[in-house]
C-alpha cells in the first residue's frame, strides 16, 4: 500500500510540473486553450464509484449519522440512506465530495 502511495506522488507532482509548464506556455501563446483544457483535465482528481458497503464504511469511520453525513453533503438524509442500501447510487458532486471524504475525511468538505 505504502508503494501504491509513492507512486501516486510521483504522478501528481509530475503532472503537477508539465501543468505548470503547460500553463507558461499557454500564457506565452504557445499553446491554444483547447490544448490547455487537456492539461487541466490530466489533473484532476480521479471520480471512483462507490459500493453501497464502502460509503457506510465511510460514514462510520468518520464517526456520524445519516443526516449529520447528509448534511455535510448537502443531500437529503433519505438518499445517504438509499446509498447505503444500495437502492440508488450516488453521482456528480456528490460521488465527488464522497470520493474527497474517503481521500482527505470528513473534515476537508467542512
Amino acid at each position: 500500500m505504502t508503494a501504491k502511495k509513492k507512486t501516486t506522488t510521483r504522478k501528481s507532482k509530475i503532472l503537477a510540473a508539465v501543468h505548470k509548464t503547460a500553463k507558461g506556455f499557454h500564457g506565452a501563446g504557445v499553446m491554444d486553450q483547447a490544448t490547455m483544457r487537456e492539461f487541466d483535465a490530466l489533473c484532476l482528481t480521479p471520480v471512483e464509484p462507490l459500493k453501497p458497503a464502502e460509503i457506510r464504511a465511510l460514514r462510520t469511520r468518520e464517526h456520524v449519522s445519516q443526516p449529520v453525513f447528509a448534511h455535510y453533503l448537502n443531500v437529503r438524509k433519505d438518499a445517504v440512506s438509499k446509498w447505503e442500501r444500495g437502492e440508488k447510487r450516488p453521482d456528480g458532486p456528490s460521488l465527488k465530495l464522497l470520493n474527497l471524504v474517503k481521500a482527505k475525511g470528513l473534515k476537508a468538505i467542512a
